[in-house]
Parts: structure tokens; sequence; C-alpha cells
């Protein structure tokens, strides 16, 4: 399965919807996608993963990897993600104490 991007701007935040798998052969794509809008500005990203359908640790590099970028920016990165099993691999990863995840699209812009 191949992974699909959609930024678009809310709120004064930039959301990035992504989909599909993030594995070690689409995560480079994520992680250029959010150094490509921290490169521009963008320094409140939310990373919508409702349409995750696989995460390994790859693509958990890149979210690290991302949150870091961000955060020397002075900026924030909340993820949205209302699945149990991703959730259960940040839980387990102690993850889950690192990001801030929002169950929902209305949650993450109303905090």
């Amino acid at each position: 399965m191949d992974l699909t991007l959609e930024t678009r701007e809310t709120d004064g935040h930039t959301l990035v919807a992504v989909g599909g798998e993030i594995d070690v052969y689409t995560a480079p794509r994520l992680r250029d996608k959010i150094t490509e809008l921290v490169n521009a500005g963008h320094t409140s990203l939310i990373i919508d993963m409702e349409n995750v359908d696989f995460l390994d640790s790859t693509g958990l590099g890149v979210l690290v990897g991302g949150l870091k970028k961000v955060r020397a920016q002075d900026g924030t990165m909340a993820l949205i993600c209302s699945q149990d099993r991703l959730l259960k691999i940040f839980k387990i990863t102690g993850l889950a104490k690192v990001f801030t995840i929002y169950p929902s699209e209305t949650a993450a812009l109303s905090a």
C-alpha cells in the first residue's frame, strides 16, 4: 500500500492528513513533508493519523524526528489518533507520554 499526504491550514495550525502505511518504504516521504513544512515556517503541526493502516518503527522514528525539528523552532506537533492498535504502539513504546495525542481533529484544534 502507498502513503497519502494532504496538507491544509486550519485555525493557525498546519494539518497533515496521512493515509495508508507508514513503513520503511514510505516513511521518508512523511519525513520530507514535515521537514519542508518546518523549513517554510510552519511550526504548529497536527498529524492526522486516522487513515493510517500500518505504522512500523521507521514511521515512529520519523514522527519523533519531526517532533524534534518542530521543537527546535519553538513549535508544537500533535497527533490525531483514535485507533486502538496504533495507540497501543504509542503506549508500549512510551511515546504516548512524548506526543500529545487527540482523538479527533475537533479536539486537537480546540486544545
